[in-house]
This record gives structure tokens, sequence and C-alpha cells, in this order.
């Protein structure tokens, strides 16, 4: 019986190889053996997740032709990834990836680091903030009060709580698009939401077209549904949607769904303009494409002056073209998973009713929270809490990384919570894997793309600030000397800093 759960193209392979950047060797430093270099470069995809644990690699001549290397070169990188754990081979089955004895398994998403870690590493993964206290503890104190009535029912509501779909509803109709209940369905979170889209609308081997880059955890929730993701290269800097673009693609591809995140962009914070809100929806809506447009950075302005567009779904009257997602774990705190939809009243159906076969519903208690929070005011004043702790790091994390690291390029957004990085040629995954020995963990911007894009960008957060953002940036440098030096797996750099 074969080992391996999974396999991987030659084509696949040799796009997520040929997409590892390095820098040019300088004077004095030695080019590593063709061999070499593959073998750590299947090591990273690895490593990252990127290429999964016991996925069936090709065959020594397939990737040979592919990387047009000979046959002679893959077989030596296979030789030394077996020595190092990190291939495992069977006669007549072929061979497939593995870690060595003692290595965690990779994430393939952007998990938070477990609370213990914290003390020795900054986590620079996951883009989410300590909750705004009080508003907290006086939500789910005020969420108690309410409960006893919903005790005595049985506690399932697929649709979400009455009252907070009316809740929801009503901030919507606020914002100059008149929304019922019956069109708001409450979720475990914005993935709650977009998983369920997914399995309704885009089965096992349909198109999604997805900015490029895209949220990391979407993507690979995506992929796990079995779709078939479209990039759309995003613009350079913060101008963001090429519309032209988008039109060529929908028209071409035919995507079933399109995912994007107008507001604040995750993970470049560009924030679309109405024009290019106009033009997605009417893109769209002409080649018979579902847009799912992501909110969850909506309420996450942090310049004076920043005049926000009307929402996506404003340019949808009909409500035909677009669903929208909202979250609380954003703009709120990422521990309260509350998320919602926003769609036409059969859709919610649907939803509704597909959702039978999967979570059943949301739990009440953080319901009547976020409840509590949206009809006593409380959320504004948590959500100004949050913006003022995402702005004063932003300015720190901006200001130590222009210090340390002078060539990467970036563009600061007016909001959201992320920094999109060019690291000034070098490889983003061998940063973030020296950066794990330094003790700053960072996410590479191939997690970010499709078939190894971005490999010269990392993402940062804004969810560290003063004297830790300057330590962030100081290991982010130590990591980019050890990248420039050419450490490898077996470099003796030590593995963490005492701050």
């Amino acid at each position: 019986m074969a080992q391996w759960t999974s396999a991987v193209g030659a084509a696949q392979l040799a796009r997520q190889l040929n997409a590892q950047q390095t820098r040019p060797h300088g004077p004095g430093t030695r080019k590593p053996p063709a061999y070499r270099a593959l073998a750590d470069g299947i090591r990273l995809l690895v490593l990252e997740g990127r290429v999964p644990v016991a996925a069936r690699l090709p065959a020594e001549r397939e990737l040979a032709v592919a990387l047009a290397v000979s046959r002679t070169t893959v077989a030596a990188a296979y030789e030394a990834l077996r020595a190092e754990g990190f291939l495992e081979s069977r006669r007549g089955a072929g061979s497939w990836t593995a870690v060595p004895a003692g290595n965690p398994l990779p994430a393939r998403g952007l998990e938070p680091l477990p609370p213990e870690s914290l003390g020795s590493v900054i986590d620079l993964g996951c883009a989410s903030l300590p909750a705004p206290e009080p508003w907290l503890t006086r939500a789910v104190q005020g969420a108690l009060e309410e409960l006893p009535p919903y005790a005595h029912t049985h506690g399932d509501y697929p649709a979400g709580l009455p009252a907070l779909r009316q809740m929801l509803a009503d901030r919507y109709t606020a914002r100059g698009i008149p929304t019922m209940p019956e069109q708001i369905m409450v979720t475990t979170g914005a993935m709650g939401a977009i998983d369920a889209i997914c399995h309704l609308f885009a089965g096992r081997g349909e198109r999604i077209a997805v900015e490029s880059p895209s949220y990391a955890n979407i993507l690979q929730l995506m992929r796990e549904a079995g779709a078939r993701l479209v990039p759309v290269a995003m613009a350079e800097g913060l101008t963001g949607w090429d519309l032209p673009r988008w039109r060529q693609v929908l028209r071409d591809a035919a995507p079933r769904l399109a995912y994007v995140v107008a507001d604040f962009h995750n993970p470049t914070g560009a924030l679309a303009d109405e024009d290019q809100r106009r033009g997605l929806v009417d893109a769209a809506r002409s080649a018979g494409t579902v847009l799912v447009v992501d909110e969850t950075m909506t309420e996450l302005f942090l310049d004076a002056g920043i005049d926000m567009p009307r929402p996506v779904c404003a340019f949808d009257p009909s409500g035909s073209t677009v669903l929208t997602v909202g979250s609380a774990s954003k703009a709120f705190w990422a521990g309260m998973r509350i998320g919602w939809v926003r769609a036409a009243p059969d859709v919610i159906r649907s939803l509704v009713a597909a959702r039978a076969y999967a979570d059943l519903g949301t739990p009440v208690l953080e319901q009547l929270a976020v409840t509590w929070l949206m009809s006593t005011g409380g959320w504004e004043e948590a959500v100004e809490i949050r913006r003022a702790q995402a702005r004063d790091n932003r300015d720190a994390l901006v200001a130590a990384v222009r210090r340390e690291l002078p060539d990467w390029e970036f563009d600061v957004p007016g909001g959201g919570l992320t920094l999109w990085v060019r690291t000034g040629g070098l490889s983003g995954s061998r940063l973030a894997e020296m950066g794990e020995r330094v003790g700053v963990r960072v996410p590479s911007g191939p997690r970010f793309g499709v078939d190894g894009a971005f490999e010269g960008y990392v993402r940062l957060p804004f969810t560290v600030g003063g004297p830790v953002a300057d330590e962030a940036a100081v290991r982010l440098a130590a990591a980019a000397r050890l990248v420039e030096s050419g450490a490898s797996n077996g470099s003796e750099a030590p593995r963490t800093f005492v701050a």
C-alpha cells in the first residue's frame, strides 16, 4: 500500500521551485551544487507547507525534464532529502515527502503560535491583536444577563439569533444599503462564511478567481475544497485592482466565484475606490460570476481624513451578483468567532439549508455578546481602541523596518493590519526559515500567492509595537544577513535572541 496521500505534478513543482529567488552570490561566496540547491528548494516547500507532507513527488526523469536539468541532479537531490529525513521512498510506490522525527508538522495556514512560545519568539505570522478591554469583559457579562431565555430553548439557530440578524441588517441599512434580517446569516467567523459559500457555489474542480496576492488562509481553504484557483494580479503598490485584467480573466476563465478584499486588502493594504468597486461588480455580472466580498477590514481605517467608499454591494441593487462577508474577528477580537453573510434571501435560505450538514449553528453566547456590543455603543468604542492600537503599531513597525532594513520596499497603507514588503531580492521562504532560528516568525510571500508567486515578499502585521517592534526588525535584519550569507540547513546560526 502506498504511503503517500496526494501527488505533486512535475510542472507544478517546477513552477514553485523556479519562483524561489536568491540574491546573486557575491565575492567570497560559493554557489552550492545544483543538486543541493534543488534539495534545499524542495525542503523549503515542505517546511512551509506549500508541498504537503506525504505528497508523492514526480519521478526523477519527469522532474528533470520540467526543470531542464540532468536526471543525475534530481537523483542526487532526492538522495540528500532522504538522508535528511524529508523524503521516503519504496520501490514501486515512488518517493513522497516527510519530516524528520521530532520536527513539528508544517502549518499550511497562518496559525498563531501557542502562548507558551511567545516569550522567545516574536510572532509576526498572525494578524490579530489582543482584546480591546474592558469591552470584551463587558460584552460577555451583558451576554450572560441575556442568556436565560435562550437556555430554555434547543439553542440551534442555523441562520443566527434573530436579534443579531436584525442588528446586522440595521447596520447595513445605516450605511445606505437597505437590508432585511432575511438577508443575513450568522456564521462561525468569516472563514465559516466563505467555507459555506464555496461548498454551495463551487464544487470540486470549479474555478475561483482570486486576487494575487490574497489572504493565505482563504486560499488554503479553497484548495482544500478542491477549487481551481485563477489568480488575477494586483497592480503595484496601493493602486489595487486592474479592471481590464479582471474583465479579461472573468470573461476567459468563466469562474463560478471570485473572491476580493476591497477594504484594506490582505496582504497589500490597498483600498478599492468606487470606480474599481463598480467595475468589479459589472465584470462579475457580465461573466455570470458570483462576487464574494470580504469586508472584515472595513472598519480598520487608521489615518484621519480617509473617506471610505460605499460597500461593494451598493453597486448590486438586485443582490444577484455580490455576497458580502463580515466578521467581528479583525475589528474586535480574533477569539470572538462571529461572522456573517449578507446576500439575497434565496441565497441565505440555501446557505442555511446546506449548513445542516456542517456546523448547525454559531455559539449563542458569542452572538449575544456581539449583539450587546452593537446595541449599546460598545462596538464603536472597542473598534476605536483597536484602530489606535493598530495605528501605533503600524507607525512603530514602519520606522523600525526602515531603520534596520533600508533596502526593503513597501507602501504604508491607510488602514488594515498588514504591510506587504518587497525584501530587496531576498527569498521570502528563506527569510521565514532563518527567522525561526533567530526568534521571529514571519510568513513568506508565496503563502499569499498561487504556485510559488511572490517569493521576494514577506507580510508584516501590525501586531507588535514599541520596543517589541524594534526587536522584531533587528531579528528580521539578522535573518536577512543569514540568507545573504547562504546559511544552509546545517548552519550554526543561533536559534533565538534574548530580548
